[in-house]
């Protein structure tokens, strides 16, 4: 990609600067736009917006946008950064890159991974630290002895959390086991993980327990159960 400095637009005509803040917005899939957002997604830099439209809270009036979700971004936990990323990755079968974390594909810009951990790598190499950690309590997991009869008790909860539910995905290849269908190959696909013994009659949720299905497969399993 050939580098350009942004242009700094004096003259512009108020509508196009509010045009495109409301373009950012749009973009993003957002009802607010950070001025780091705008720098790097918009064609007009942020402190030109708020210069001529009289400030970022001002320039998100006159294009309808709310400026209150701006601060609630700031305040994303380590998990919502990581359930997109695991998202993300999904998605695309393989560690995203920078450039993979953009709207509609990703909620959240690789920007804001850097303002969260300190750099993209460090965003990648937390995640990472979780799923291995989660790993590491399927195998402990694993290695109990889960009842075999139907009990009324379970040994483990029903909900199958982001880390649990990314360690199906990749043993699968981020495949459905029935069909084989992906994302990657067919953006219509969603992916799920599945009890393979139904957590009514007394499944677990543990590694050796769940399946990747594509969504129209996990219906039809359930149709039959």
């Amino acid at each position: 990609m050939k580098f350009e400095l942004k242009k700094i637009h004096r003259n512009v005509p108020i509508d196009e600067l509010i045009a495109d803040l409301k373009n950012t917005a749009k973009k993003l899939n957002q009802d607010f736009v950070t001025r780091e957002q705008q720098d790097e997604f918009g064609n007009f830099d942020s402190s030109n917006i708020a210069d001529r439209l009289g400030g970022w809270a001002k320039a998100h009036e006159l294009a309808n946008l709310k400026l209150a979700r701006h601060q609630k971004s700031l305040r994303l936990s380590d998990d919502e950064l990581f359930q997109n990323l695991e998202e993300v990755w999904t998605k695309l079968e393989h560690q995203p890159i920078q450039a993979d974390m953009f709207p509609p594909l990703s909620k959240f810009s690789a920007g804001v991974y850097k303002r969260h951990f300190g750099t993209w790598m460090k965003g990648l190499e937390k995640f990472v630290e979780n799923i291995n950690n989660e790993e590491n309590i399927a195998s402990e997991s694993s290695t109990k002895n889960l009842d075999a009869e139907p009990s009324t008790r379970h040994k483990t909860k029903r909900d199958i959390n982001w880390r649990l539910r990314f360690l199906v995905m990749k043993n699968d290849n981020f495949k459905c086991k029935n069909c084989g269908r992906s994302p990657a190959t067919d953006h219509s696909i969603i992916l799920h993980v599945d009890h393979i013994k139904a957590w009514a009659n007394s499944g677990e949720t543990v590694l050796e327990n769940l399946q990747t299905l594509c969504s129209i497969c996990n219906i039809g399993k359930s149709n039959l159960e």
